[in-house]
């Protein structure tokens, strides 16, 4: 199946270009408010951000970033079909501010905005991002009570715009079919709990771009495409970063959309997309290899 990958990268292309009700899923990771790392893209947005932060409220600051995000949910809602699906991969955040430590509960946020917007919710996962760190804790060590748990999971929140999606014509019902995914990949990444995907370093020609970027595996990718969309169907990332989830559409049989507004990752996407014929086809004779020796294992 010939698939199509489009990517706007620069201040200038931005997501309200997409027409209405042309998208039927979504694979995106926003940048996380209350990451130090992106303080400064926020507050060039809102120049609000700055002052909060320098005045030690994190609880303003942390509020006027996940406004600027709500603008992009806003528009997710307006671009996805009927009965379309979002998968958010968000992370939450711990920071100390004018010597104050704080938890800023970003999935909550973001989770509260999508139910004003009225998206209907299945089960979120879990996806477990083991530390390196020696130790365990942070904060007063062995002695109570100032010490904190290490924070080793992140969310992928999945919501849907109204009922579930019908195949009302044979060649929708066709595309779904082929699309299928095999039994043990179904029982391992249809559970809440995803402890086997490590987190990854994108690797970019400009380096300071690379750092700037939310980045989750390839496999992360691939595995929610192939479990809430089908073949021929229409992925968007708002926030595509290094082209990940582009990659993963097309290796999957999916049209992929992206939007970036640093225009310093315009040439590490492009790159993304080149590599696409070869990761496809190592991606997809790797899922066939592993089942074909599942397979002879319960034979």
């Amino acid at each position: 199946m010939e698939t199509t990958v489009t990517a706007h990268c620069g201040s200038a292309d931005r997501i309200d270009r997409i027409a209405d009700e042309t998208v039927d899923l979504v694979v995106t990771s926003p940048p996380y408010p209350m990451i130090a790392m992106w303080d400064g893209l926020f507050a060039g947005r809102e120049p609000r951000v700055a002052t909060a932060l320098a005045e030690g409220d994190g609880a303003a600051a942390f509020e006027l970033m996940h406004q600027e995000l709500d603008r992009c949910w806003d528009e997710l809602r307006r671009v996805l079909r009927p009965g379309g699906i979002a998968c958010l991969n968000l992370g939450d955040a711990t920071r100390s501010l004018a010597g104050t430590f704080g938890f800023y509960p970003n999935h909550a946020r973001v989770l509260a905005h999508l139910i004003r917007l009225g998206f209907a919710f299945l089960p979120d996962i879990l996806w477990r991002k083991q530390t390196n760190a020696p130790t365990k804790f942070m904060g007063s060590g062995m002695l109570p009570v100032g010490a904190h748990v290490t924070y080793e999971h992140e969310y992928i929140l999945v919501a849907r715009k109204g009922p579930p999606r019908r195949f009302s014509t044979e060649a929708d019902r066709r595309r779904r079919r082929e699309s299928a995914f095999f039994w043990e990949e179904r029982n391992l990444w249809f559970s809440d709990l995803w402890l086997d995907l490590k987190g990854t370093t994108q690797v970019a020609a400009d380096r300071s771009a690379s750092r700037r970027t939310a980045a989750f595996p390839f496999e992360l990718a691939c595995r929610l495409v192939c479990m809430f969309s089908v073949k021929g169907d229409t992925v968007l990332d708002p926030f595509v970063g290094t082209g990940t989830t582009l990659v993963a559409a097309a290796a999957c049989g999916r049209h992929g959309i992206g939007v970036e507004l640093d225009p310093d990752l315009g040439p590490v996407i492009a790159a993304s997309v080149e590599r696409v014929p070869g990761v496809a086809n190592l991606h997809n004779l790797g899922r066939l290899t592993r089942h074909m020796a599942f397979a002879a294992q319960r034979a």
